[in-house]
């Protein structure tokens, strides 16, 4: 992905207004030079608005396209599809306008956690030759090992605190109970995930940790390395479960390298292709 020179979160990025596409999409840092667009899938119980400061820091480079799941936030309202391939559908639709990008058309997706998962299977349910060029899977397991996750057995509130979102809520009653409420939304979708085997998509796939996650054994990031034929790569870099949130903008110099195709850090490693989901 070519053709950025500027730096990341210059003050101009910072007083755009955010936009809304339809229903499903928040963009909060609108960049009128149409770069490449970043897709950001939220974590379980996450809202759009958590990549607020990722837009603003990754732009001009890349333009952030938040995901607005249903059953929080602005759409409150809105049910949760039945499931998780109902979800996936549901995504699928809404992207697929929006999937002409800038920089020449190219895309990205980037996912935490639940919304991992997510990114990789709408990226699998699109047509080949529309498929992001790039997928970040943060703080997840591989698809295959997903329904032996930990959160499987976790309570709403167990995830909560595991996630470091109590501390932001707890002052507030009803922000605790939205926040469970989106939460156990999120989990019962995402227990009816069924992984079936199936081609490995072409996307370049890079997997990432946080150092301090309480949720993922960062060895297993490798697991992912099945999932493409595309070049796949992992790191473990500072941080908890979340990387991106209300108040972090996550990794942002290693995303606008990324979608920049600029070089990549030494730390990286290549996963042996003899390591299967």
């Amino acid at each position: 992905m070519t053709g950025a020179t500027t730096t990341p979160g210059t003050p101009a990025a910072r007083t755009v207004r955010p936009r809304v596409e339809g229903d499903w999409l928040l963009v909060p840092a609108p960049q009128p030079h149409r770069p490449v667009r970043l897709f950001c899938f939220p974590h379980a119980g996450g809202d759009a608005t958590a990549y607020t400061p990722l837009a603003r820091s990754l732009a001009p480079v890349a333009e952030v396209w938040a995901l607005r799941p249903p059953a929080r936030g602005g759409r409150s309202r809105h049910p949760m599809p039945t499931d998780f391939d109902a979800l996936v559908t549901a995504v699928v639709e809404a992207l697929t306008p929006h999937l002409t990008g800038g920089d020449g058309g190219r895309f990205a997706f980037y996912g935490q956690s639940f919304g991992a998962l997510l990114a990789y299977e709408v990226a699998r349910a699109l047509p080949a030759d529309r498929r992001p060029e790039l997928l970040v899977a943060v703080g997840a397991p591989c698809p295959a090992e997903w329904a032996e996750r930990r959160t499987r057995d976790l309570d709403a509130s167990e995830l909560l605190r595991l996630t470091g979102l109590e501390e932001m809520v707890r002052a507030d009653p009803e922000l605790v109970e939205l926040a469970l409420g989106a939460i156990r939304a999120d989990l019962a979708v995402s227990a009816t995930y069924r992984h079936r085997p199936r081609a490995p998509i072409g996307s370049a796939l890079h997997a990432l940790a946080g150092a301090d996650d309480p949720m993922l054994a960062t060895a297993g990031l490798t697991g992912w390395a099945a999932h493409t034929r595309g070049e796949f790569r992992y790191r473990v870099v500072p941080g908890g479960h979340l990387l991106a949130t209300v108040d972090r903008p996550g990794p942002v110099g290693l995303l606008a390298s990324l979608l920049t195709r600029g070089q990549t850090s030494p730390p990286f490693r290549t996963a042996p292709r003899e390591q299967r989901c």
